[in-house]
């Protein structure tokens, strides 16, 4: 028995040396040669129905636009209906041939099964799903008196991706269409005052993680870490210790000074979209996308890391 171990500890670790070796040129051509036909093979988004949460502003509105540009048909979700229609209106004078849009809360699990019924009844079908919504808070742990004033964070966070994207997915499945959750650096970037924001955060990764293995190349899921971008959250809109929106614009330099830079939110969309819509190859469409920008240009931290 001794003589056994003794010898595969001699010769198991040369031989694994020598299979890697010999099997890392053969995997990097194949890598290269996968990015190149992503890099020149865009899905054609003319008349796809395209359900985003979180329309209203920030990011989720600037998207609106991106996929209206693309002629895509738009079901847009978020809680402000003026300002919904407002953006659904933008969208489309820029070429979206139809548009819809529910006035909805995600972290109620009835509105987000309405919604999603809406827009299959509306359009017959769904083949991308944007989980956008999100809300963030700023309080150190130590400092809450009632620790369930945070509820909401997770709540429209993790929950409100998670009832959408349960309602939503028999449809996408139908369609072989794609999700999209937008996650945040957050959920492996730490700073201060952010913790529950970083542990929703954190929670749809790994959920959406975990998604990717178990629907495999049926439904594409791409998960977007983004860095701090211009938006309502960036200037100082949140939920405090009490369990109130506030907005107090001291946040904002506090978070450039933990990340130092942001960058418009109005650019990212368009990277944002046509990252997505890259080749539906099965082994290449599931990926996620980590982000973080300067404020002026991209910088060398832009990368994607492919999953699958």
């Amino acid at each position: 028995m001794e003589l056994s171990h003794l010898l595969m500890n001699m010769l198991f670790p040369p031989i694994f040396l020598i299979l890697i070796l010999a099997i890392s040129p053969l995997y990097l051509l194949y890598i290269i040669v996968l990015s190149m036909i992503r890099s020149i093979t865009m899905e054609n988004l003319t008349q796809k129905v395209v359900l985003i949460t979180g329309a209203s502003s920030g990011i989720g509105e600037c998207l609106a636009y991106e996929y209206a540009k693309r002629g895509a048909r738009l079901a847009l979700v978020a809680r402000r209906e003026k300002l919904l229609e407002e953006v659904a209106k933008r969208a489309r004078a820029m070429g979206s041939p139809d548009v819809m849009t529910s006035c909805a809360d995600v972290s109620n699990i009835e509105h987000c099964k309405r919604f999603v019924e809406e827009t299959v009844c509306h359009f017959g079908r769904l083949d991308h799903l944007v989980n956008n919504a999100g809300i963030t808070s700023s309080f150190y742990f130590e400092e809450a008196s009632n620790i369930t004033n945070s509820r909401p964070v997770m709540n429209v966070n993790f929950w409100g991706s998670v009832y959408t994207t349960h309602f939503a997915l028999p449809h996408l499945k139908r369609s072989k269409g794609k999700i999209v959750a937008n996650s945040s650096s957050c959920a492996w970037l730490y700073g201060p005052d952010m913790c529950m924001y970083s542990a929703s955060k954190a929670a749809i990764t790994n959920f959406y993680e975990t998604l990717r293995i178990e629907l495999g190349s049926v439904v594409t899921i791409t998960t977007v870490s983004l860095g701090f971008i211009e938006s309502e959250m960036t200037q100082g809109k949140h939920l405090s210790k009490d369990g109130e929106v506030e907005i107090d614009p001291s946040i904002r330099e506090d978070a450039y000074v933990a990340v130092r830079d942001a960058k418009s939110g109005v650019e990212h969309p368009k990277h944002f979209v046509e990252l997505k819509t890259r080749a539906s190859v099965p082994f290449v469409s599931n990926f996620r996308v980590i982000g973080v920008w300067k404020w002026s240009k991209w910088s060398a931290l832009d990368c994607l890391e492919m999953h699958k």
